[in-house]
């Protein structure tokens, strides 16, 4: 599987802002519209969902055969915090890799270095400074169907 992050908050918490082995570079793909609808189109959730599927075997029959998997973690905040709603994690499986880096990716930017210059002004007390370095992100509308399907509550 290939992990689509989309919180770049959460993915500083995950990643220890950079400095986790392994981790060390934060990358910011950018990919097509088209693209992050037929990933959800095609999105199981990891774990069954009561208004998600009709039962235990219907998930697990769904999850055995699914392209994509979804798991949803609590969205933290810049000092790391859980907060009170989830930040979706979306997995490609290796059928879509290829589709994802060849069709669906339009940009890939370097923040490692704003990731490192955020992370320091955090330690330095400067949380207000670092806020100002934070990605723009904002909610992404998705059609009923999709929201059921992936556990949004709407």
């Amino acid at each position: 599987m290939t992990w689509i992050k989309p919180s770049f908050l959460w993915l500083m918490e995950r990643s220890n802002w950079g400095h986790k082995a392994g981790q060390e570079h934060i990358l910011a793909v950018r990919i097509t519209r088209q693209g992050w609808e037929e990933a959800l189109c095609h999105a199981v959730l990891t774990s069954p969902d009561k208004g998600a599927y009709r039962d235990h075997a219907d998930w697990q029959q769904q999850f055995a055969n699914a392209l994509v998997q979804v798991q949803w973690d609590p969205e933290r905040s810049l000092r790391g915090a859980s907060l009170d709603y989830g930040s979706i994690q979306v997995g490609l499986s290796r059928h879509l890799i290829e589709k994802f880096v060849n069709e669906w990716t339009v940009e890939i930017k370097d923040y490692t270095a704003v990731a490192r210059k955020m992370y320091d002004l955090i330690k330095r007390g400067e949380a207000e400074k670092a806020k100002r370095f934070l990605p723009k992100e904002k909610t992404y509308p998705v059609n009923a169907d999709i929201a059921r399907r992936l556990g949004m509550k709407r």
